[in-house]
């Protein structure tokens, strides 16, 4: 799993040039499902990490009276509501050249028959 916490992605909402975020694939269409896709990717990450580190806090009492708040578990939950966005990371990812992609049609050109 990749690192979130040090991106340089852009904690607000940017212009970009679309020459430069269609050049990889000379389609827009296809550039915007391939960062949606990654998106989702990093989102189910960013959950998955958050859901674990606030089980560790997590106490299991029958007693609905005893509710604490927990000072590090509330510091761990404002941590990643002040991460970038899900979609701006992507956006960085794919303009820096880090995300992998293929098309159905380039693998079915690329195989031989023997």
């Amino acid at each position: 799993m990749k690192d979130y916490k040090n991106t340089e992605a852009p904690e607000t909402t940017v212009t970009f040039d679309k020459t430069k975020i269609e050049e990889p694939t000379h389609n827009i269409y296809k550039a915007i499902a391939i960062m949606s896709k990654r998106a989702s990717q990093i989102n189910d990450d960013l959950k998955h990490e958050l859901v674990d580190k606030l089980e560790e806090f997590a106490t299991f009492n029958d007693s609905l009276e005893e509710v604490f708040e927990n000072k590090e578990q509330i510091e761990v939950s404002r941590f990643y509501e002040r991460l970038p966005k899900p979609t701006a990371m992507a956006v960085k990812e794919w303009l820096d050249g880090e995300i992998y992609y293929r098309t159905p049609e380039e693998d079915s050109n690329n195989e031989t028959l023997d």
